[in-house]
């Protein structure tokens, strides 16, 4: 389910440096083997992470970089002239725009499942949906 992630145990770390760790070694094993593996809201819930450890992970720098990473796949796939357009043509060209697209939303993903782990495991009362 989470593919061949190894992960170094060591007394010092943590469960957050580890799903930091995870979430690198995904990005990196999407962009040059093109696997999607990692399904994060399970792998989240697997490890039995806190709500506070899900909302660090979305206040993290993995998180912005990932946000960064959605936005210049957007940007590369939208195409253009300009000058930006052109770094970004550079970078991920070798990509090709249909696989950026499955980058992205593949990404958006990990964030939106994020998000979604944060949301339920809030302190409180859970809302129920009236009939």
């Amino acid at each position: 389910m989470y593919g061949n992630i190894q992960i170094p145990r060591g007394e010092e770390t943590s469960l957050m440096e580890d799903i930091y760790t995870i979430v690198d070694k995904a990005i990196d094993i999407a962009f040059e083997e093109k696997k999607f593996h990692l399904k994060f809201y399970d792998f989240m819930k697997s490890c039995k992470t806190t709500g506070i450890g899900a909302k660090e992970f979305n206040q993290s720098s993995t998180a912005k970089e990932l946000n960064e990473l959605i936005n210049d796949l957007s940007e590369y796939i939208k195409g253009g002239k300009d000058g930006e357009h052109q770094v970004l043509r550079e970078a991920y060209g070798h990509i090709g725009k249909p696989n950026a697209r499955k980058l992205k939303n593949y990404f958006n993903g990990i964030l939106e499942d994020a998000q979604r782990y944060e949301k339920e495991r809030r302190r409180g009362r859970r809302k129920t949906k009236n009939k």
